[in-house]
């Protein structure tokens, strides 16, 4: 850790401390805010980046993976930045304006992690759409259940098991793939 103070900003987003998360917006949406609308980028883009940059941060202090060797709001801005690099070059746009900060460059696992991020986004976000059935058994799918458990727990006979969770997956696919975010991370090569 850089410092105290950036130890205690960690521990307060690890804990969830709104008080402690509302300063660190407020503190840090200038720097995010004025590098995404130099680049391309509207409002609600900077929202979706700082919001996406904050629980990539999260997930890394709650799995003990967070190494810092510069403080909390250069490795902040670097994970914003790459976020928004990473959008506009799936989308073909360039980096109109680049703002020089001292910042590391991000290993590029850190860049792997961020779109898996972004993918698991695209599909919780769309997975609380469904109808409630439609989560309940596909939850039991996901978790492993055989269709026989999963009958057993919805009540229903194992063939409309089946065709229920054939219904919901495919109502899910439709509804990730016609989201703008999905056919931007189609468009980056996988990296093997």
């Amino acid at each position: 850790m850089s410092n105290i103070e950036d130890l205690k900003i960690l521990e307060g987003i690890a804990a969830g401390d709104e008080g402690i998360i509302t300063r660190f917006y407020k503190k840090n949406l200038p720097y995010i805010k004025g590098y995404v609308l130099q680049n391309s980028g509207n409002e609600q883009d900077v929202e979706d980046v700082f919001q996406d940059a904050l629980v990539f941060v999260y997930q890394k202090v709650k799995t003990g993976s967070l190494e810092l060797h510069s403080s909390l709001r250069t490795y902040f801005y670097g994970v914003c930045k790459n976020i928004w690099r990473n959008r506009l070059r799936k989308n073909g746009r360039q980096i109109v304006t680049e703002i020089i900060l001292d910042l590391e460059t991000v290993d590029p696992s850190v860049i792997q992690e961020i779109e898996d991020k972004e993918r698991e986004h695209v599909y919780r976000k769309h997975f609380v759409k469904l109808k409630d059935t439609c989560k309940e058994v596909l939850s039991m799918v996901f978790e492993g259940k055989s269709m026989k458990e999963i009958s057993a727990v919805t009540g229903y006979s194992e063939g409309y098991t089946r065709k229920k969770k054939f219904e919901c997956k495919k109502s899910l696919i439709e509804m990730i793939e016609k989201d703008p975010l999905y056919k931007e991370l189609q468009q980056t090569p996988e990296k093997k």
